[in-house]
């Protein structure tokens, strides 16, 4: 596993999977479960570094235009962690992204749950997600 913000912009693959630093000692067999998708694991810790750092470091790796496939991959019901599930709309704001395909994922009882994109949109809007839970 390499630090996502020490490794060079140059050092990607076509695939990458971003995860929270805690969820290989957290959530280990969920994590097996990431290296047999790609070997090619970053991690960075969103309690500790400012989530515009890590954007600005992403956008100078998918620049690069190598970068085909990225997985995002947390522990679920962490404050710190869930903001990396939304790097993706910021990505989005900054430059295409549209062909690189993004799944995301939080994990739990050591398994990893796929989480939709609009899942992730609503729980950044606490006002519509008041409205759906009446």
């Amino acid at each position: 596993m390499k630090d996502l913000l020490k490794t060079n912009c140059f050092d990607v693959q076509e695939k990458m999977v971003i995860v929270g630093s805690c969820l290989p000692s957290m959530q280990p067999e969920a994590y097996k479960d990431l290296e047999k998708i790609s070997s090619n694991i970053y991690d960075v810790c969103l309690e500790k570094e400012h989530l515009n750092m890590v954007v600005t470091k992403i956008i100078g790796m998918l620049a690069r235009g190598k970068v085909k496939k990225i997985i995002f991959a947390t522990v679920d019901k962490s404050p710190h962690c869930v903001q990396l599930h939304y790097v993706i709309k910021e990505l989005e704001n900054a430059m295409d992204i549209s062909g690189i395909e993004i799944i995301n994922y939080v994990a739990v009882d050591n398994k990893l749950i796929e989480i939709p994109l609009n899942v992730i949109s609503l729980s950044k809007n606490l006002s519509k997600l008041k409205e759906k839970t009446k």
